[in-house]
């Protein structure tokens, strides 16, 4: 049975709750479509792991997910694991992976200023992959990186246990401003998928610029390459579901997020 004769199921893998910022892009683009959340809690941060190790960790965690639920599709949820993993699992899965990359590209064609802010993990910012995407799309932008190792865990904790930190918040403003052409700046890249879930406060700090993130063009990509395979939408609305891995259920405070979201725990 292909996709033509059922709801697909996609996988959205990540170590964390970044999952849900790429999550809802694709389920408001694509409604009918099955989608099953996986974070990898024990795995978290991944934005702190050697690369072949991170390989090696995730393509084991993504079998093991596979093996006990089938799916139609990968989406790497993560930034900072997608330019390492996603050779790997490309050659070891048989269904289309999709990954995420810093949305160096459509912020370039925002900007007026061509002056850019890209706020990101340390290792994407130190990847030679980020270097080169700015160099082929915005070689005439000057592109202020700030790489924080304190936003995605803030961001966690926000969503785990309610615990929000406006000192994190202002010191990534704190971090830009310190740039000689900061006042410049027109348009911010949010290149790690924990990000946008913060927009507002960061944007409550840094107010008006534009906040660009890939997950509207990973939503995109995900209904062309269903489409590429004979599916077509239906009204009928799909099912969303969580699993865990390190961590046997979701806090009360990231259930009620989840509840808002429709996204129920997944008994596999």
């Amino acid at each position: 049975m292909t996709v033509r004769d059922r709801t697909p199921r996609i996988v959205i893998f990540d170590s964390g709750v970044g999952s849900l910022s790429i999550g809802a892009e694709i389920h408001a683009l694509l409604p009918s479509l099955d989608l099953l959340y996986v974070m990898d809690r024990g795995g978290f941060p991944y934005g702190l792991w050697q690369e072949q190790a991170l390989v090696e960790h995730i393509c084991q965690k993504v079998h093991e997910v596979l093996r006990a639920q089938s799916a139609d599709m990968l989406v790497m949820a993560c930034n900072s694991a997608s330019t390492a993993v996603l050779p790997a699992l490309r050659e070891q899965l048989s269904i289309p992976v999709v990954g995420v990359v810093p949305a160096i590209k459509p912020a370039a064609a925002h900007s007026r200023s061509r002056v850019i802010g890209l706020l990101a993990t340390p290792g994407t910012v130190a990847r030679p992959y980020t270097a080169k995407l700015i160099a082929d799309f915005a070689p005439d932008c000057c592109v202020i990186p700030v790489g924080s190792a304190e936003l995605a865990p803030a961001v966690e904790a926000l969503f785990w246990h309610g615990d929000d930190a406006p000192q994190v918040w202002r010191g990534i403003a704190e971090q830009f401003h310190c740039h000689p052409r900061a006042a410049e700046m027109d348009t911010v890249v949010l290149a790690c998928t924990h990000f946008p879930l913060v927009k507002d406060q960061l944007a409550r700090q840094l107010p008006k610029l534009a906040w660009i993130d890939s997950g509207q063009a990973i939503a995109r990509r995900v209904q062309q390459l269903l489409l590429d395979q004979g599916w077509q939408p239906t009204p009928v609305p799909g099912r969303q579901f969580l699993r865990l891995l390190g961590a046997r259920e979701p806090s009360e405070v990231l259930s009620q997020r989840l509840g808002e979201r429709g996204i129920v725990l997944s008994g596999h």
